[in-house]
């Protein structure tokens, strides 16, 4: 399976989310920003970092790249999509995921490594989990608070579209302690941890986040 990781100027874990990839089983092809085409991968994740430098709301330049109008129209279609933190904030700039991600709550820069709970197993990118699952992720960001307005989050709950819950100390302000949601087909998901950083146990906090990755490969071989 190749799964795309696209590179922005600024992308700060476009090689991490490629090596978790290959670590996980499936090869790795690197997009570009200024790419108009997919190069037929199965699946695309757009990774951490500041896009663009972040000069104007994170995410809103890079959500005007060449790929992105490929990225967008493919997700319509089904593929399946992840956006981590900036990439998160990439997707809700481009309106594949409602709401948006604000300065942390705190003012300041976040990097620890965080517990959460996996809400719902039931998309392409957490089908390798139990629902319910504790897991420890790594989390680093400065704009990760998760905002919508009341009718929103009040769908994203009833529908079963939080896919992931901070746990304990919320970290950044996210409305009902979100970390990342999901499409209703369940195709793209937004998360503001980094699964990448959590899939080896030499490094980080040990491999919780690999099971983003082989849900992907193993929800698309499967179908």
């Amino acid at each position: 399976m190749r799964v795309g990781v696209v590179t922005f100027p600024g992308s700060l874990d476009d090689r991490d989310a490629a090596r978790a990839v290959e670590i996980a089983g499936g090869e790795a092809v690197r997009l570009w920003h200024g790419d108009h085409d997919l190069r037929g991968v199965d699946a695309v994740v757009l990774p951490g970092g500041f896009s663009y430098g972040d000069y104007l709301r994170c995410g809103a330049i890079a959500r005007f790249a060449p790929v992105m109008t490929e990225v967008v129209e493919a997700a319509a279609g089904g593929l399946p999509v992840l956006g981590i933190c900036n990439g998160f904030q990439v997707l809700c700039e481009s309106h594949l995921l409602p709401g948006a991600l604000v300065r942390n709550d705190r003012l300041r820069f976040v990097c620890r490594d965080q517990p959460l709970r996996i809400e719902s197993n039931r998309t392409v990118w957490t089908s390798a989990y139990d629902e319910g699952a504790e897991v420890t992720i790594v989390l680093k960001n400065g704009e990760g608070g998760y905002v919508a307005d009341p009718a929103t989050l009040d769908r994203l709950e009833g529908e079963g579209l939080v896919v992931a819950r901070y746990l304990g100390d919320n970290p950044n302000g996210s409305l009902r302690d979100i970390a990342g949601i999901a499409n209703e087909r369940g195709n793209v998901v937004g998360l503001m941890p980094h699964p990448e950083h959590a899939v080896e146990g030499l490094t980080g906090p040990g491999t919780d986040g690999l099971g983003f990755f082989a849900s992907v490969l193993r929800s698309t071989l499967a179908a």
